[in-house]
């Protein structure tokens, strides 16, 4: 009735209560969805670059790299459109785009005549993960609602990393029996029919959702309130807002680290005598334990905070990388990858939720997007980076000063992130 609501509870939804309770049934179905793209992408982490130098015969690391850098830069412009265009046309719509351009990635991995070709793939790859994923992490955060984010970013994060970890182990045994191609490209084509599907027919708009969170919400900070066009949400995610920009460049260094080890890793532990069974092992222990420990991870920094879990987890993934640019056999590389995948369970449920505590529901899904645009930027860095320095200097060279510019980025981190923004951004509106 006229006047029974007071006015800034009008942009919520009747229908729309949040919790991951109350909106379990759907949540679960998104993880789910979420395992899927995961799996999408773990379809090349074990194959592509043993495809690169044993059939396509690239002699140059930074040859054998492009598809990351493709990928990378597709992926990053596409998280950012992502966050704009789910405001604009809603998150379902978004997410089923996504999918869709998916649809002949597995084909041109497949059939692909010259390395051309797997390079157009992963722009394909990187579009789609882009849309699918970002779309995923912004409607978790749509039903959760301020109070649980941190469990929803890693009930999110582990459902997609568990999915590329399942899948790089999967893909590495159906090589070794079956070949490089067409085995392991096949099981991606099944993700990208289920994951279309589901998305079509089971999942519902969350949009609804987030304007029922903004009627409730209180700023985190002054400079942080409703009323910011796309470019001051860019400007403040990237560089203003101390918090905001701590998490964007961490990110970046961190899927910086993330593309090197997809596109070295393998060749190195195949050069030191590794046969494609043990390589896929460890390329999937990394994601494995990415996956399962935020689990855990996200809902701890709901109750500690974010700051300290991400700069303790560059420092554990600095120490990994560091590990495996030292040795030269599959034990201690097992421990790296431990290693490597625990730091990033710290370090990326987090930076996803706090991002969450500052920006206000309304540009949520815009600041989402630019901070996943410089993360996943990170993947194009790390490949023409650690591809030029492996190509002077020697793959372990190149491992040794991405885990020092790993260090270095938690560092940043403890000196500008603030440290109380997870309670601050919990505050309602009675």
């Amino acid at each position: 009735m006229p006047g029974s609501t007071p006015p800034r509870q009008n942009l919520g939804s009747p229908g729309a209560v949040l919790g991951l309770r109350q909106n379990l049934a759907q949540f679960m179905l998104l993880v789910a969805v979420n395992a899927l793209v995961g799996g999408t992408l773990g379809q090349e982490r074990t194959v592509l670059p043993l495809l690169a130098s044993q059939t396509f015969h690239l002699d140059l690391y930074t040859s054998a790299l492009t598809y990351i850098l493709a990928f990378g830069l597709a992926k990053a412009a596409m998280n950012y459109f992502a966050g704009t265009l789910s405001d604009r046309y809603g998150r379902k719509p978004v997410l089923i785009a996504g999918w869709l351009v998916a649809i002949p990635v597995p084909l041109m991995l497949i059939f692909g005549p010259s390395w051309a070709w797997i390079v157009a793939a992963n722009v394909f790859l990187g579009i789609s993960q882009g849309l699918t994923w970002s779309t995923a992490v912004i409607m978790k955060m749509d039903l959760t609602g301020p109070k649980q984010r941190g469990l929803a970013m890693g009930l999110n994060e582990a459902a997609g990393y568990l999915g590329v970890a399942v899948t790089a182990l999967a893909t590495g045994y159906i090589a070794s029996t079956y070949g490089l191609r067409p085995g392991p490209f096949l099981l991606g084509a099944a993700y990208i029919a289920l994951g279309l599907g589901l998305s079509v027919l089971a999942v519902r708009e969350t949009h609804h959702h987030a304007k029922t969170e903004a009627s409730q919400h209180v700023s985190a900070h002054g400079s942080a309130h409703v009323g910011l066009t796309t470019g001051q949400v860019f400007t403040l995610t990237s560089f203003r807002d101390r918090s905001l920009s701590a998490a964007s460049q961490a990110g970046l260094v961190n899927n910086l680290n993330d593309g090197l080890a997809w596109g070295l890793f393998p060749v190195l532990f195949v050069s030191s005598g590794l046969n494609l069974n043990q390589v896929g092992t460890l390329a999937a222990v990394y994601p494995a334990v990415w996956g399962a420990g935020q689990l855990f991870t996200g809902a701890a920094s709901d109750r500690w905070g974010r700051k300290w879990f991400i700069v303790a987890g560059m420092i554990v993934q600095a120490s990994g990388l560091a590990i495996v640019a030292v040795s030269h056999s599959f034990g201690p590389w097992i421990i790296a990858a431990v290693l490597l995948g625990l730091g990033t369970a710290m370090v990326y449920p987090a930076l996803l939720a706090a991002i969450g505590d500052v920006a206000h529901p309304i540009w949520r899904a815009r600041s989402v997007g630019i901070f996943r645009l410089w993360r996943d930027g990170g993947f194009a860095i790390g490949a023409l980076l650690s591809g030029l320095l492996a190509d002077m200097y020697g793959i372990p060279a190149a491992i040794a000063t991405v885990a020092a510019l790993t260090a270095a980025s938690g560092l940043v981190v403890a000196v500008r992130m603030r440290g109380n923004d997870h309670a601050t951004g919990m505050k309602t509106i009675p």
